[in-house]
């Protein structure tokens, strides 16, 4: 292997530039060529015509959520939280694994287009409508533009380090590629284009990774393990004898965050893209089966890579004045310690450089074409649609989707131009939504929840959003942490809604049962409403699937802190850890199979 360089002699070469325009190419030949079929109507456009299969769309639910800003992030969280940061993340995925068992195959049975069409399954009257046609606005553009800019944020930072070009250029000529594609051919081009970036991503982050760990200022793994800069970060636990590191480092993502807050990839009880490819999905064994690849490759795959490079990044830019010394032409309000990982890809050899440049690229592709459909399918199907053109044919409804992938990523690209790093980006995904993921899982469940308390959810949650964002920084005089404004906003926006469950009026008796017999949620939540599923004998699963849900997160976590071990040279614990992952894994397949 060609060795990595040393600081400040960065520059691409011409190989550097080729690689990165056949990395574009190729995406954009898989992207027309797989989206020829996905244009005729609707379904096509959104749903990939609802035939896909489950390895197909797992990959692309991890490509999706390998992004550019998914390894600045994760640079940011260990820079200044240690590996333990990773937690804020981690946590996430217990909503992943209670989606996989409990929540797939009802979204899948719904039948529904798009997880917004699915109020007025659940719901009705115009308190429903309204509620659809809201979210369809506020998840197609507001919510959906944020995480487009979020993403567009790390594409500048990276094209300004590794490529030296303006953040215009980058977005120019990414954004691009990817509405030739997704507009073109629509989902059924983005599963396809998926599937190659993921392998070109992986590769592009493990390569990178053994090249910087190759540095002499770093010295292996061993090196990077002793380095006093880096000792302190090892840990994958808080320091348990400080309340004030313990309590949000891992408390309160592993307590609320997980089930309060709305995040892309991890909605509470399913959502957004993941809900868009289970729909896709040819079987409801396929959509489970597409889930569940998902959370494991997500949380166990991927993290190690761009983790040791953050480590390593503390030893080469050890301060924010590092960083901006050796890259003059960085703006000022863009250098953060998320930015700490281009920096130490700027250090890659000539060829090596561009496959992983072309792959951070190709990694934002993939996440905004996917936001780009995903939006225009809320805009179109459940906003346009719905409301203003009810008659409007399947040709209308694609076109129309078109102009609204074109519209949203504009409007995304444009608002990055505004925000400084990927911590804050995630700090206000958080905020937004918080509280109303509890109503998110158990509107499945419970027949008094209604479209009026939904309502009440996401008043409370936005205005206490704005108000911990732009009017005060606390409660009172009490200045507030990140960590304790998503505990405040968690807890008033879940006691309003359930006060409101209670003091409104429930949704009425046909809607609830029509909702029954289509979907068959079962348990006590529903004893009023008998299903015909449930006559038959389709006994209630939900605490077989809560249980495969809690082995499958001792799997992955047994996995991901596995590895940890093995690769900070802590042999016995990797090894035990790996036998609770085979043993929870065999536990699965027994409930799975008795089922």
């Amino acid at each position: 292997m060609m060795a990595c360089g040393t600081l400040g002699d960065m520059q691409l070469a011409l190989l550097d530039f080729i690689v990165i325009g056949g990395v574009l190419l190729t995406i954009l030949i898989i992207g027309l060529l797989a989206g020829r079929a996905g244009n005729n109507n609707a379904d096509d456009f959104f749903l990939g015509g609802r035939n896909m299969p489950w390895w197909l769309l797992g990959t692309s639910m991890v490509a999706t959520t390998f992004s550019a800003d998914t390894p600045n992030l994760v640079t940011d969280l260990v820079r200044q939280q240690g590996v333990a940061g990773n937690w804020a993340w981690w946590a996430f995925l217990l909503t992943g694994m209670v989606t996989v068992f409990v929540y797939a195959r009802m979204w899948r049975r719904s039948g529904v287009l798009t997880d917004i069409a699915f109020y007025e399954l659940r719901y009705g009257g115009r308190a429903g409508a309204f509620l659809r046609g809201f979210r369809a606005v506020y998840l197609g553009l507001v919510f959906n533009v944020l995480v487009m800019a979020t993403v567009s944020l790390a594409a500048i930072k990276l094209g300004s380090i590794l490529l030296g070009w303006p953040g215009w250029l980058t977005l120019l000529v990414t954004c691009s590629v990817t509405l030739l594609f997704s507009v073109y051919g629509g989902l059924r081009a983005i599963l396809w284009t998926d599937l190659f970036q993921f392998f070109l991503a992986m590769g592009g982050a493990v390569a990178a990774c053994v090249c910087v760990l190759g540095l002499p200022e770093v010295g292996g793994l061993q090196g990077l393990m002793t380095h006093p800069n880096v000792v302190g970060k090892l840990s994958v636990w808080p320091d348990f004898g400080d309340p004030q590191v313990w309590v949000p480092v891992l408390l309160v993502p592993l307590a609320v965050q997980w089930w309060a807050s709305y995040y892309p990839g991890a909605e509470p009880g399913g959502g957004g893209y993941i809900a868009q490819r289970m729909f896709s999905a040819r079987s409801e064994g396929d959509a489970v089966g597409a889930t569940l690849l998902f959370n494991a490759a997500h949380y166990a795959l991927r993290p190690w890579p761009w983790i040791l490079v953050g480590l390593a990044s503390l030893i080469v830019f050890p301060e924010l004045d590092d960083i901006a010394a050796a890259f003059p032409g960085l703006a000022a309000d863009k250098v953060g310690h998320d930015v700490a990982y281009p920096a130490m890809l700027s250090l890659l050899p000539t060829g090596l450089l561009g496959w992983v440049a072309a792959s951070l690229l190709a990694a934002f592709i993939s996440t905004m074409s996917t936001q780009v459909n995903l939006g225009a399918s809320y805009l179109v199907h459940d906003g346009w649609a719905r409301f203003i053109r009810p008659d409007a044919d399947e040709a209308a409804k694609v076109r129309a989707g078109r102009w609204a992938s074109l519209l949203s990523l504009l409007a995304g690209a444009l608002l990055s131009l505004t925000l400084t790093s990927a911590g804050q980006a995630f700090n206000l995904l958080l905020l937004l939504g918080a509280g109303t993921g509890g109503l998110f899982i158990l509107r499945w469940f419970w027949w008094r929840i209604s479209a009026s308390t939904e309502i009440v959810a996401m008043a409370i949650s936005l205005v206490v959003a704005a108000y911990f964002t732009w009017i005060h920084d606390g409660l009172g005089w009490w200045p507030m942490a990140d960590w304790a404004k998503l505990v405040a906003g968690s807890l008033l926006t879940t006691a309003g809604w359930v006060a409101a469950a209670y003091a409104l009026p429930p949704e009425h008796p046909e809607i609830l049962q029509r909702f029954v017999d289509k979907v068959n949620p079962g348990g006590p939540g529903w004893k009023r409403f008998p299903s015909t599923a449930a006559a038959e004998g389709d006994t209630w699963n939900v605490p077989r699937a809560l249980l495969q849900a809690f082995l499958g997160c001792v799997a992955v976590y047994g996995l991901l802190l596995g590895v940890g071990a093995a690769l900070f040279d802590q042999g016995p614990q990797g090894m035990l850890l790996g036998i609770l992952s085979g043993l929870s894994i065999s536990g699965i397949l027994r409930l799975q199979k008795k089922a």
